[in-house]
Formats: structure tokens, sequence, C-alpha cells
């Protein structure tokens, strides 16, 4: 039977680089204003980067490099793969009636909160915690133009962000397990800083990179739950996000 044993703990920043669209809802969209606007936190207003975007372009990353995907014919969309046992392990599968390899997800991805809102450099944006940029459709027949504004955070925001790896007994048995599924998610973490988060990225957006990583390790294996540092080949997997 399955036993946790652990969870490693991710905590760091989410720097944007280039200006970031993840889309929220157009209630509140006023006249003259942008017409695609970004995800909020609704109590503070500050802008959210969600953790079901980081965790879904993390593992459609990792499934395109990994060629670890299929297409159905008769939905042409992507479907779950069975057959790659540390992505469905680490990402979970669908419960889909046609799956019987059913996997809980080992990773949770939090909500990134806006953690730099204080800076005065807020002054200078035309929205609140956010800037509009207006594009410009050109209609390749007629050459008439339909504008269009985007709101997006701005480069230089930055975000906390923190990802939990549960590790079960049939992991922790051997290192090996363990290991293939913390490189895994670093794989995706760079990945992701080699392409794009939200929206529009083939025209600029959504460049970010990953530092100030911390890594904890809450330890459930005894009576008495301890918190240590991961070992230094855990840790080493991640050097790159620590700085």
């Amino acid at each position: 039977m399955e036993k946790l044993q652990k969870k490693i703990f991710l905590n760091g920043k989410i720097q944007v680089v280039t200006g970031l669209h993840i889309g929220g809802t157009n209630i509140q969209m006023g006249i003259g204003g942008p017409d695609n606007l970004i995800v909020r936190n609704s109590l503070t207003q500050r802008p959210v980067i969600p953790g079901s975007s980081l965790k879904g372009k993390m593992r459609a990353l990792l499934e395109l490099r990994h060629a670890k995907y299929k297409i159905s014919n008769d939905e042409k969309k992507l479907g779950d793969v069975g057959n790659d046992p540390f992505i469905t392990q680490l990402f979970g599968t669908s419960a889909s009636k046609d799956n019987n390899k059913l996997h809980a997800s080992r990773l949770i991805v939090r909500d990134a909160e806006l953690s730099n809102y204080d800076d005065a450099e807020w002054e200078n944006t035309d929205m609140l915690f956010s800037e509009s940029k207006t594009e410009v459709v050109i209609n390749r027949l007629t050459s008439i133009a339909n504008p269009r504004t985007f709101e997006r955070v701005p480069a230089g925001a930055m975000f906390d962000f923190e990802m939990v790896v549960n590790i079960i007994s049939e992991d922790a048995e051997t290192k090996t397990e363990t290991q293939k599924l913390l490189s895994l998610l670093a794989e995706g973490m760079q990945l992701l800083e080699d392409d794009y988060l939200g929206g529009n990225g083939s025209r600029g957006y959504g460049k970010i990179r990953f530092s100030n990583l911390k890594l904890t390790e809450k330890n459930y294996n005894t009576d008495k739950t301890t918190t240590t540092e991961p070992a230094e080949d855990i840790k080493n997997l991640f050097q790159n996000f620590m700085t």
C-alpha cells in the first residue's frame, strides 16, 4: 500500500523578463480600456500566476520534449500517454473512462502571488500593477487595420512561487525513483524558461526566469515529523535556479 514518506518543497521567485499575459475575466472591462485582461487576486487586485498555468505548460513541454503525447483520431487533441511512468506519476493522469492506469499527481503547484508590489516603479504603469499594450492586426487582403489592446504584467515583476513533490513509499524504496521524478521537474522548469508562459509568446510575451530557489524536505517516516535540507544530489538538480 502506498504511504506518504516525505514532501520536498521548492520555494523561490519567478521574474517576469518580458511582458506576461495570462488571461482573466473581462467582467470589469471599461470602455476604451484593454479587452484582454489578466488574472488577479480578487481581494488585493494584484496579478497572479495560476498554478495550473505553470503546471500545465511544464507538462506540455516535457511531453513534447520526450515525444510522450498522442493525438486522438476522433477528437484531434492531445491525450494521456500511459507508457511514461514518470510524467504520469509527477503530473497525474486524467480520469478518462479509457484510462485504466490512473495516477494522482505527485506535484502540487501553488498560485504565485506578486511579491514586489511595494516598489516605487509601479507608479509609472498606466494600470494597477500592469501595463496596456496595443497591437494592430493588418488584413492581408484589404490592408484594414484592426487594433486590439492587451493587459500585461510588465517586465521586472516578481512573483513568489511554491511547488511541492510528494514522495511515497514506492519512490522512497530506491533513490533512483525519487531522483528521476525531481530530475523531470527540473527539466520542466528549464524548458519553461527556454519557452514562454501565458499567451502570445511567439510575439515576445511571457519569458520568465526562476531564481532564489530554496529546497526543504519534510519527512513523515517516523513518529516525529522532521524538516531538513535535501541531499546534495537533489539540490544539484536545481542549481541553475538558486541564484
